[in-house]
């Protein structure tokens, strides 16, 4: 039987900023200037990315979409938080008789964060325009307090005051 261990040392993941473990695994060659964006950006990209239990993807944001697509494991939930201020949490996984979906979006601009809902969780995330650093923002637990005082709990679990 696999585990996280046979997925990181098998794909080559390495520690994420945010929390887990990824790998880009596609860059598109071809580079576009799309609006609002302050250069060019790859049309795609995508990662392998990996949570083992306990570990948690800080709550962050980037200026593109980003689809969320099950590999293995247990089923990932995927917290959002809407700039209208309102939460919602996706369950990406294989037991669609629970309400698990295999895919799902994260809109750009929203706030994100996420864990296993067991020993690990491996997943893809496809990001158009592609993903680039300096379109990522992490959040303190601060920041995130003074616009959205009612998901303290939520907050406090999937941030920090430092990094």
């Amino acid at each position: 039987m696999k585990n996280s261990k046979y997925w990181i040392e098998n794909l080559s993941l390495m520690p994420h900023p945010e929390g887990g473990y990824y790998k880009e695994v596609y860059r598109s060659d071809k580079l576009f200037r799309p609006k609002d964006f302050p250069g060019p950006r790859s049309y795609m990209t995508s990662i392998h990315f990996l949570l083992e239990k306990g570990d948690v993807s800080h709550f962050h944001s980037i200026k593109s979409d980003e689809l969320w697509c099950y590999h293995a494991g247990d089923p990932l939930t995927v917290v959002v938080l809407y700039p209208e201020g309102t939460l919602k949490k996706l369950i990406i996984g294989p037991n669609l008789e629970c309400g698990e979906v295999l895919q799902a979006v994260v809109p750009k601009g929203a706030v994100f964060g996420s864990r296993s809902n067991g020993e690990y969780s491996l997943v893809g995330c496809i990001v158009s325009p592609g993903f680039d650093y300096n379109d990522f923002k992490l959040f303190t637990t601060s920041e995130l307090l003074k616009t959205f005082p009612h998901f303290s709990g939520i907050i406090k679990e999937f941030s920090r005051e430092r990094y």
